[in-house]
């Protein structure tokens, strides 16, 4: 399942054929029917309260069937391969914050959240330059700029339980770096990346990308 956020606020949370639907993107190789991530993922929650392997497992391989995954493969799911400590930067910050932070890690993009760690946005060094472009006379002005007061960028996000797979066309498709994994509360738990996916498929036994 997948959300997308609109300056800090859900306007979308539904599957990955929704999401293409109101992004008006085509999915080349739709399966005839569609799979109820909606569904599965309620199905794996209910299970792991009831430590009930069985229905966890029957919910997978009927998820498998309707994607015409083979069953006798192993579901990777975005939780088996995401980065858990992922850096991120408080709302309250300034841009000046945000850049001096994406320099120091050496990474392309931070994501926002506020005090309760929910999700805001993810911005990279291409945002914060692009706001000073816009007004160079009063760059330092812009820099000082709380990252709150902002209009921030539309961010699409996805849950602990969506297949690898899945993701993959996401981020290819829509043209995406990474994806923030987030909770069904907008709890930020991880960040995956196109890294994290070539290392999954070089890594984990019988993974294939593309079924």
């Amino acid at each position: 399942m997948f959300a997308i956020y609109r300056n800090g606020s859900v306007g979308f949370r539904s599957t990955a054929d929704n999401l293409y639907e109101i992004k008006k993107t085509e999915a080349p190789d739709k399966p005839e029917m569609k799979p109820d991530d909606d569904s599965l993922f309620q199905e794996l929650l209910t299970s792991n309260k009831e430590k009930n392997s069985s229905n966890s497992n029957e919910a997978i391989n009927a998820y498998k069937k309707i994607a015409h995954i083979d069953t006798t493969e192993q579901v990777f799911h975005v939780k088996d391969i995401m980065t858990k400590e992922c850096i991120c930067i408080e709302k309250n910050a300034t841009l000046q914050d945000a850049y001096d932070k994406l320099t120091e890690y050496q990474i392309s993009q931070i994501p926002i959240i506020d005090s309760n760690q929910k999700i805001m946005a993810l911005i990279n060094k291409k945002f914060i330059l692009n706001l000073i472009v816009e007004d160079v006379d009063n760059a330092r002005v812009i820099l000082e700029k709380k990252l709150e007061d902002l209009y921030l960028p539309e961010l699409i996000t996805t849950d602990p339980i969506s297949d690898i797979r899945r993701v993959a066309k996401v981020i290819v498709d829509f043209k995406l770096t990474a994806i923030p994994v987030v909770t069904q509360d907008d709890i930020l738990i991880g960040i995956v990346s196109k890294t994290d996916i070539l290392k999954s498929v070089a890594k984990l036994p019988n993974f294939q990308l593309w079924s």
